[in-house]
C-alpha cells in the first residue's frame, strides 16, 4: 500500500470539493490503485489545521460551523507551516491571481524548495511563471501537475502526455470556460441578455460574484498559456496574449449569426509560432466547436500525424475539477509514469 501525504491549501468551492471526494472515495483509492491518500495539513486564509490523517469530512464540518480551519488548528499561513508539517505534496486551491500569480505561486516554490510534489488548479502561478516554475521543480527532482487548469474534469495534459507521445501537436483550438459557454448557451436558446444568462448562472453556482474573469475572457487566455507551453513548447506568459472578452455580444448578434449558419463562441486558440489568442468567434454550425453547450468544453488538438484529436468535459463545477485534482495525486503517488491501471474491486 503506497501512502500519500496532503498539505491542501485553499478551501473554497474546490477545495471544499475535494475534501468531498476524498470523503467518498478514499476507500476506494486504496482499493482499485492501492494508494493511501492521507491529509496531512489543510490552510484557508485565517489558518492552518495540522494533524496526522485528518477526517474530510470533519474538515468540511469546521469550515462550514466555525468558518475557518483557524479555530481547531492555528492563525499562521501556510508558508510558515510547511516547514513544519510532514506531507508529500502540496495541494494549491487558492484563488487565481494574472497579475502576480499569489500567493499561490509563493506556495508553489516553497514547496519545490522544500522537495515536495505540487498539484495545482490555479491558473495564476502557470500563467505568469510556467517557465520559472517547471525549472525549479526539475532541479529539485519533483513533479508538477495541474490538469484541473484548463477544462475542469476535461482529461487533456495526462492525455497527450501518456496517450498522444507519438506525435507532435502544432495548434489548439476551444471553449475553455464552461461559465461563458453557458452564457452564450442561454442568450442563443432563450434570447436573453448578457446579463440575465449571468444572473442566471450565479443563482446556479456557475458563475462567481465577479465574473470579469470570465466574461472578459481572461480566464479561458490562462488557459491558453498554460496548453501553450506545456503542449505546444511555446515559452510565454499572460502578457503574450491578445485577448477580447463577450462583454459586447447581444441577443440581436447571436440571432443574426444563426440565421447566417453561424453560433457564436468564445474561443482561445494557440500555435507552435507563439500565435496567442481569444476572442469571440462565429462557428459554423457543421463545426464540433458550435455543437457545444451549457458548462460543456471542447479542445481541438492539430497534430502532424493523427489530424485533428477533439476531447470534451464539463469545464466548471466543484467536484468535476477536484476529480482532476485527485487524477493528479493519484499519478504522482502511482509514480511518474501515472497510473497504473487495474480492474476495480
Amino acid at each position: 500500500m503506497r501512502e500519500v501525504k496532503l498539505f491542501v491549501v485553499g478551501l473554497g468551492a474546490v477545495g471544499g470539493g475535494l475534501m468531498r471526494l476524498l470523503a467518498d472515495k478514499r476507500d476506494v483509492y486504496k482499493r482499485r490503485f492501492g494508494v493511501d491518500v492521507k491529509v496531512s495539513a489543510v490552510a484557508d486564509s485565517k489558518g492552518v489545521w495540522a494533524g496526522d490523517d485528518l477526517d474530510p469530512s470533519e474538515v468540511l464540518r469546521v469550515k462550514e460551523e466555525k468558518g475557518t480551519v483557524a479555530a481547531v488548528g492555528e492563525e499562521t499561513d501556510p508558508l510558515s507551516a510547511m516547514e513544519d508539517v510532514d506531507f508529500d505534496v502540496l495541494v494549491e486551491l487558492t484563488p487565481t491571481d494574472i497579475e502576480t500569480g499569489e500567493p499561490g505561486l509563493s506556495h508553489v516554490m516553497k514547496a519545490i524548495e522544500l522537495g515536495k510534489h505540487v498539484v495545482t488548479a490555479n491558473k495564476g502561478p502557470l500563467a505568469v511563471a510556467y517557465s520559472e516554475i517547471m525549472e525549479a521543480a526539475e532541479e529539485a527532482g519533483v513533479i508538477v501537475r495541474y490538469e484541473a487548469t484548463a477544462g475542469g474534469a476535461m482529461p487533456v495534459f495526462n492525455l497527450v502526455r501518456e496517450t498522444l507521445r507519438s506525435v507532435d501537436v502544432l495548434s489548439l483550438e476551444g471553449i475553455l470556460n464552461g461559465t461563458v459557454n453557458y452564457v452564450l448557451t442561454r442568450m442563443e436558446e432563450e434570447g436573453v441578455t448578457l446579463e440575465d444568462a449571468l444572473a442566471e448562472a450565479r443563482n446556479r453556482g456557475i458563475a462567481e460574484a465577479d465574473p470579469s474573469m470570465d466574461v472578459e475572457g481572461w480566464d479561458t487566455a490562462c488557459k491558453v498559456v498554460i496548453l501553450a507551453n506545456s503542449i505546444l513548447g511555446v515559452e510565454c506568459t499572460i502578457d503574450d496574449v491578445d485577448v477580447t472578452g463577450i462583454e459586447r455580444i447581444t441577443p440581436e448578434a447571436i440571432e443574426i449569426a444563426e440565421e447566417r449558419g453561424y453560433r457564436i463562441r468564445l474561443i482561445g486558440r494557440a500555435t507552435k509560432d507563439g500565435d496567442l489568442v481569444v476572442t469571440p468567434a462565429l462557428v459554423p454550425k457543421s463545426d464540433p466547436l458550435s455543437r457545444v453547450k451549457g458548462t460543456m468544453n471542447l479542445l481541438r488538438l492539430g497534430t502532424d500525424v493523427a489530424g485533428d484529436i477533439l476531447v470534451s468535459g464539463r469545464g466548471a463545477g466543484p467536484l468535476e475539477t477536484a476529480s482532476a485534482v485527485m487524477s493528479d495525486v493519484l499519478a504522482i503517488a502511482e509514480g511518474i509514469s501515472g497510473l497504473e491501471r487495474r480492474h476495480p474491486a
